[in-house]
């Protein structure tokens, strides 16, 4: 098999989340799976793995969304499947809060708060940091803690948290855990910046 591609998972896939991460594989030089939103997923794990071996570099970032439901949705199965894919080496992955009913949870090694500060606590969806440390609420988070993954970072919701990562305002919050995690990975390069 040709070398595995780098990819970045990405538990929201709603019209803000969408705008955002476009935003960011622009401004950062990656490329964004655009048809992987969807409020819940409505691609296949197959389907996404074809498209990331279509897109014209790494990395790759792919959203992933469950529309809040209970346990394993339509977007948890298809990040297991990419996530475990043997032609994907994954960097990391943004876990993004929301106020879910559900009391979905996993852990995470930093968030990044609204402001963009690194803390150690996790984030509610508008970006404020909570008492617990180490752990983010969300709805498409459920099997993060199931994968292997190098780096995950949570935020608040993705495009929003009250405006403060709005893409008019450059989603500076989203764009800022990508960096991260592209740090992290070795997999920087500033001279790819649009």
């Amino acid at each position: 098999m040709s070398e595995k591609r780098n990819v970045i998972l990405i538990t929201d896939g709603d019209v803000y989340a969408r705008k955002a991460v476009e935003l960011a594989a622009h401004e950062i030089g990656c490329r964004c799976i655009t048809s992987s939103q969807g409020n819940p997923s409505v691609l296949s794990g197959p389907q996404i793995v074809k498209l990331i071996h279509k897109a014209k570099c790494d990395p790759v970032l792919v959203m992933f969304d469950d529309s809040g439901f209970v346990g394993e949705g339509a977007g948890e199965h298809a990040m297991k499947y990419v996530a475990n894919h043997e032609s994907i080496q994954v960097l990391g992955a943004i876990a993004v809060a929301s106020k879910t009913r559900h009391e979905e949870w996993t852990h995470v090694d930093v968030c990044i708060d609204r402001f963009g500060e690194l803390t150690h606590y996790g984030v509610d969806k508008y970006g404020i940091p909570e008492m617990e440390e180490g752990r983010i609420t969300g709805d498409t988070v459920y099997c993060l803690d199931e994968l292997d993954l190098p780096i995950v970072v949570g935020i608040g919701d993705i495009g929003k948290m009250g405006k403060m990562d709005h893409f008019k305002v450059g989603s500076p919050i989203t764009i800022k855990a990508i960096k991260l995690i592209l740090e992290r990975s070795g997999k920087y390069d500033s001279s790819k910046e649009g």
